[in-house]
């Protein structure tokens, strides 16, 4: 197995290596919370742009939380896969009280995140979605649909490494796609990093802190 990246702070930088051509654009970029962060940080780092925060959440399965069913974005929004919830015979209320519970751990977030300052401004403006990887990429569809709706003017979705299906399910949800692997035999984000382990909350808020026009965002 090749491993492309030492940790998210390296994938974000050969991220931002790929973006440079959006430098001029001024760009907002966004971090997935919370492992998201620390790879947007080293874009926003290298396009000299702004850096805030994106609060999704991933709806996994019941026997495998990590395989995501769907999720759910700021201001109630909800994305399910019909297919996969149907082919693991979870009922609609399992799939109710799945998508409370990330919904309650979402409204955590966003609290724990917020700053004292505004949130920063996406309407009319580039803005770079960015996480650590995407394997079902159900949770980039949730945000890029809620960053929608605050009218920007063209929206980026960007990542290290993603399934080639995912990349292809996200298509007519963003204006385009900037992934640097999307390696055919994809089974875990985690596997194409010498280093995956858990971003911590005080973690994202260090990195938040640290970025000059940091800001908040839902």
């Amino acid at each position: 197995m090749e491993i492309r990246f030492l940790d998210r702070s390296d994938a974000g930088r050969q991220l931002a290596t790929a973006l440079m051509r959006l430098e001029g654009e001024k760009p907002v970029v966004l971090g997935l919370a919370r492992g998201g962060v620390v790879v947007a940080a080293e874009v926003a780092r290298g396009l000299g742009a702004s850096l805030d925060v994106m609060v999704a959440r991933k709806v996994g399965a019941p026997s495998h939380p990590e395989y995501g069913i769907g999720a759910v974005a700021p201001g109630g929004g909800e994305v399910f896969d019909r297919n996969a919830v149907a082919r693991l015979g979870i009922s609609e209320e399992q799939l109710r009280a799945l998508a409370a519970r990330e919904t309650v751990e979402l409204e955590r977030r966003l609290e724990a995140y917020r700053p004292e300052r505004e949130p920063l401004d996406v309407a009319d403006r580039t803005v770079i979605l960015v996480d650590d990887g995407l394997a079902t990429g159900i949770t980039a569809i949730a945000a890029a649909r809620y960053l929608r709706s605050l009218y920007p003017r063209r929206l980026v979705l960007a990542v290290p490494v993603c399934a080639p299906q995912s990349a292809s399910n996200l298509a007519d949800e963003v204006d385009e796609i900037v992934c640097l692997a999307q390696p055919e035999r994809f089974y875990a984000v985690g596997q194409w990093y010498e280093d995956f382990s858990q971003t911590e909350d005080s973690e994202v808020l260090e990195l938040l802190a640290r970025a000059p026009n940091g800001g908040y965002l839902a």
